[in-house]
């Protein structure tokens, strides 16, 4: 609804893990998200401490874009990948991972987004299908998300 996906910031793959029913729901309603889920410095993971956990695996289940930023200069561009992947239609969860060291380097940039793409139209077989239902006199629902939710749409 407001034209913009919502965004998370989770610590950690415990942090994420507290999300995901959550998530689940929103996958389900097509709901799209940018999830940032912070990682430990890339030189310290080999110490496999306490909080450690496979992120890319916790998020794949409900992440229809997933991304781990390698270094400061690729996190801005990955952002706006991630924005674009979750406005995509019918709406997504991205969820991009950045470590700690990647986020506080030196030499990130801000990306532009590119515009997006306009949604498709349904096809004529489609639309006169719905208006024969409609037609029919049977008990009939449309269900519409996104963008035709709005005024705008209108």
């Amino acid at each position: 609804m407001a034209e913009k996906p919502a965004c998370t910031l989770l610590h950690l793959g415990p942090g994420l893990a507290n999300g995901m029913a959550n998530l689940h729901n929103a996958s389900r309603a097509h709901v799209p998200i940018v999830n940032l889920v912070g990682q430990h410095a890339t030189y310290h993971l080999q110490h496999d401490t306490p909080l450690a956990s496979d992120i890319e695996a916790i998020a794949r289940p409900y992440s229809r874009w997933l991304r781990t930023s390698r270094s400061s200069s690729d996190v801005g561009r990955d952002a706006a990948d991630a924005v674009i992947a979750a406005r995509t239609a019918p709406g997504q969860i991205a969820t991009l991972i950045v470590p700690a060291d990647v986020s506080w380097s030196e030499g990130g940039s801000v990306a532009a987004i590119p515009a997006l793409p306009a949604p498709s139209t349904p096809n004529k077989k489609t639309v006169e299908h719905a208006a024969a239902m409609l037609r029919s006199g049977l008990p009939t629902a449309i269900l519409l998300s996104g963008m035709h939710c709005t005024a705008k749409a209108s």
